[in-house]
């Protein structure tokens, strides 16, 4: 199914909006309160987006876009008086610039499909981001990478110098990017790693998982004739490939594609499927509840 397509905005249009993500008990009032505020303030809503999983007792979620003169001079006021509402509502709520560009770390290792996808959109301008740095455990994407002007670091990892690997990895993303994309990083990331950036890891992978799982899952696939084949793209969690997930895309195949078809179909899917999760993410249009997402796209 196609996604549905939404206008951006110009950045001159992103200087004074605001995006604000709400999750809470579904209750009458919350959007009449929600939006009786920003008016209260001033601000102008240019789109808003809601869902509930149950209007008796289930969980809400909205996402408003707004626009407000002088933002960054009152934005802390903003917040400061929305807990008010939020308290009512018993709301998990954020407000995030629009015209902040999220920086991201990019990990890769060999397969370049993945990190190619997102170098392209990002010089085309389609990624609302900066990717500030690619970091991997291999050496092989130094050329590709430094041609765009992105700094490569290369780090590399073994069963010995796993944490010290780590810990230089840590050293360079932690409180200088706000999220960090595995692009087909073929590393376990540790518990430790994950703590400093909770729903804030995607990774992709293909969605033979779990039924084949190991190694060469597209011979394995081949072997069973499977009739479809897909990605999924998730958020990283302690639970190996098993966090909130964000994009799934699936693609028929038949009895005529050979392991390499499968291949080559798959890296398809898995380079589409994570250049919209990280899309959605960077603009603010994914709430995690649990181990599930809402994404407004």
């Amino acid at each position: 199914m196609t996604p549905n397509i939404v206008r951006k905005a110009n950045r001159d249009e992103l200087k004074n909006r605001a995006r604000m993500l709400v999750s809470c008990p579904d209750q009458p009032g919350i959007v009449a309160a929600v939006s009786r505020f920003l008016h209260d303030h001033g601000a102008n809503i240019v789109q808003s987006d809601q869902y509930t999983m149950d209007p008796q007792g289930g969980m809400f979620y909205i996402r408003i876009e707004f626009d407000l003169e002088q933002l960054d001079e009152r934005r802390e006021r903003l917040e400061q008086e929305f807990t008010q509402v939020a308290a009512q509502f018993n709301m998990q709520w954020s407000i995030n610039r629009a015209g902040r560009k999220k920086q991201l770390a990019i990990f890769v290792s060999k397969e370049d499909h993945a990190l190619l996808e997102l170098l392209w959109q990002w010089q085309a301008g389609d990624l609302e981001a900066d990717i500030a740095m690619v970091i991997s455990n291999h050496n092989d994407m130094r050329g590709l990478v430094e041609s765009f002007g992105i700094t490569y670091h290369h780090i590399p990892v073994t069963a010995d110098t796993k944490v010290e690997a780590e810990r230089q990895q840590l050293e360079l993303v932690a409180g200088k990017v706000d999220a960090v994309v595995l692009a087909r990083y073929m590393q376990i990331i540790t518990p430790k790693f994950i703590e400093h950036f909770p729903n804030r890891i995607i990774n992709i992978h293909h969605s033979f998982l779990p039924a084949f799982v190991g190694g060469k899952p597209y011979a394995q696939a081949h072997n069973r004739g499977v009739k479809i084949i897909g990605a999924t793209a998730h958020y990283v969690t302690e639970e190996l490939d098993g966090g909130p997930i964000i994009e799934q895309d699936v693609q028929r195949v038949s009895h005529r594609d050979n392991v390499d078809d499968l291949k080559r179909i798959g890296r398809h899917i898995e380079r589409i499927v994570l250049a919209r999760a990280v899309a959605w993410h960077v603009e603010d249009r994914v709430i995690v509840h649990g181990n599930k997402t809402v994404v407004f796209n």
